[in-house]
């Protein structure tokens, strides 16, 4: 549960072909649903990794004039000195290591789990040492490409600098586009290779 307590529907799943043997766990943004990017992951997919894509509660949300929409936490403003909604962002991240709890608890290795996002979907770690691929829009109108670089910035600081790419991709705006679902798969594989 997450947010205004309203729980969401089960994730939309994309299988693994043959035993999972790994999970890519990826949050959709703010308004959308779990069910297009699961239809992008199935494009990309390696036949041994499992790929949720949970759909976030609907709630009102501060910034879209207290419209309800799928989110996983409260939006009050863009700029860099809005308020958070800690609380939320603090549930949602509860709902994300509940999935994560549930693929462990199907035999899959915590470090056999990614986690993703898309514009709202959060991504955080503690661990110094994981990977993280950042993918930015050079025309994104929503989330400026200097939010974008800011966030990679900051991003070195809490894992190991050398861990972090951030990849910018000419002419995408707020969306994806092949080429980066290119590198995700690519960067998926790298860190998951099949082990059977």
């Amino acid at each position: 549960m997450c947010g205004n307590n309203m729980s969401a529907p089960l994730p939309a799943i994309v299988p693994a072909v043959r035993k999972a043997t790994a999970v890519v766990i990826f949050l959709h943004g703010l308004g959308d649903t779990g069910h297009g990017w699961a239809e992008a992951f199935a494009g990309i997919r390696s036949a041994h990794i499992k790929y949720i894509c949970p759909h976030a509660p609907v709630m009102p949300v501060t910034l879209n004039m207290n419209m309800a929409m799928p989110s996983w936490f409260d939006i009050i403003g863009l700029s860099p000195d809005s308020q958070e909604d800690e609380t939320g962002v603090k549930q949602a991240a509860e709902r994300v290591k509940a999935l994560i709890d549930q693929e462990v608890k199907n035999g899959i290795p915590s470090n056999r789990i990614i986690l993703g996002g898309f514009s709202q979907g959060p991504i955080s770690g503690v661990n110094r040492d994981i990977s993280i691929l950042q993918c930015h829009g050079d025309l994104d109108p929503l989330v400026p490409l200097m939010f974008g670089s800011l966030t990679a910035e900051r991003l070195k600081t809490l894992v190991n600098p050398t861990n972090v790419t951030f990849k910018t991709y000419g002419g995408m705006m707020h969306s994806s586009c092949q080429q980066e679902m290119m590198d995700i798969k690519q960067f998926i594989d790298k860190l998951l290779p099949p082990i059977d």
